[in-house]
């Protein structure tokens, strides 16, 4: 491994361990230390997270002009900003405020992240480098939330600050890893640049909407679990919690196990793998209404091993493929306008969660045959995209 990934991953860690201790917390964090109510709390972190989206088309033409590793570097000190913002916020318009400078660091970090990853990689197929920082940033995001939870436990209120604070560090030293560690060509500007136009490349677009039903059953996981444990069920406080942190150790070290097991996989029939996973997934977790209570514990933690099989088969595949299909001379808003299938489905999962109130089946329903249409969409689509890129070495 050479030292520009050892340092790309040791500053993704830092990161990603730094938005654990806050992330999971803002919410509270605005109620709690803040003092907002809950529905102006929840308005204002939403209204200033859709203020994000304008970013990504801006983001993909920095990233093919300067380089990812500058946008990059601007991105968490956007992030370093926001989170700043929230520990000076003492009501909903700096909240708001807070929230926009912290939404678009993010978006401007997700729509260049993966363009840095595939250069720093060099000349290879990316399925392996992408399942590795999937597998950094994920136990240093559990590292970062189980930090907070001690925080918080020792020190009550006085516990945000301090992971606040920590949050803005983490982004200055990851920037500064990457500006003083990493190594990278300045971007060639290449003829015809203008002519390239992600909304006229069909099947590119029908990829990024595939990919978003399949996003959406990572974020009703996240936020969808806890509601149906809690309020549906009436489960333990605990269980939410020990869901996601068996999530987290399970994809923290089975990346690139998973690459091994589907060596023989096309990147396509990997990601309809992994979406017919989650299929499974939504249809097993409906079927913890028919077990007896004193096994309902033991069922969800079993399902949740579903769950992460079809994340670790999916995720670094579908970078992959989205990386290699996108034409090198707009490459940074190809994977730009990528980034939306996962940003819509986090605007619609509180939406599907909400479904609840109608039904306990209903977003399991919802969800899985989302995630059903993924399989079928992505098997049609194969045939339309570079072969190359689908099964690289094969064409």
């Amino acid at each position: 491994m050479t030292r520009d990934r050892v340092a790309l991953l040791c500053a993704l860690g830092i990161d990603n361990f730094g938005s654990g201790l806050f992330l999971p917390l803002a919410l509270v964090y605005v109620t709690q230390v803040v003092g907002l109510p809950l529905a102006v709390a929840g308005t204002a972190v939403t209204l200033g997270a859709v203020g994000g989206l304008v970013i990504p088309p801006l983001a993909g033409r920095l990233v093919d002009r300067v380089g990812p590793r500058a946008v990059v570097v601007v991105a968490q000190l956007l992030q370093a900003a926001g989170v700043g913002a929230y520990l000076l916020a003492d009501g909903a318009a700096p909240v708001m405020a807070a929230a926009v400078l912290l939404s678009a660091g993010q978006q401007l970090f997700y729509s260049s992240l993966f363009v840095l990853i595939a250069d720093v990689a060099g000349d290879v197929p990316k399925d392996r480098p992408f399942a590795e920082v999937g597998m950094v940033r994920a136990g240093s995001f559990g590292l970062g939330g189980l930090t907070a939870g001690l925080l918080l436990t020792w020190l009550g209120d006085t516990g945000y600050g301090i992971a606040l604070a920590v949050d803005a560090l983490t982004f200055f030293a990851a920037a500064s890893i990457l500006v003083f560690f990493v190594r990278l060509a300045r971007p060639h500007r290449q003829e015809r640049e203008r002519s390239v136009r992600v909304l006229r490349d069909r099947p590119y677009l029908a990829l990024i909407l595939f990919s978003g039903l399949f996003g959406l059953s990572l974020d009703f996981f996240l936020i969808g679990t806890p509601v149906f444990v809690l309020d549906r069920l009436h489960g333990p406080a605990w269980l939410p919690g020990a869901i996601l942190a068996l999530l987290t150790v399970v994809t923290s070290v089975g990346g690139t196990l998973a690459l091994r097991l589907t060596a023989r996989l096309t990147r396509i029939a990997a990601m309809r793998a992994g979406s017919a996973l989650f299929s499974v997934w939504c249809l097993v977790s409906l079927g913890v209404l028919l077990v007896p209570d004193g096994w309902q514990v033991a069922y969800l933690l079993a399902s949740t091993l579903v769950f992460a099989a079809g994340d670790l088969v999916f995720g670094p595949r579908s970078g992959a493929l989205a990386e290699a299909a996108a034409p090198p001379v707009a490459r940074g808003r190809y994977l730009a306008a990528y980034q939306y299938a996962f940003t819509v489905a986090q605007v619609l999962a509180p939406a599907v969660v909400s479904l609840f109130s109608v039904a306990d089946w209903l977003p399991w329903v919802l969800v899985g045959v989302c995630a059903g249409v993924a399989v079928a969409g992505l098997g049609m689509l194969g045939s339309r995209l570079p072969a190359s890129a689908v099964a690289p070495g094969r064409s």
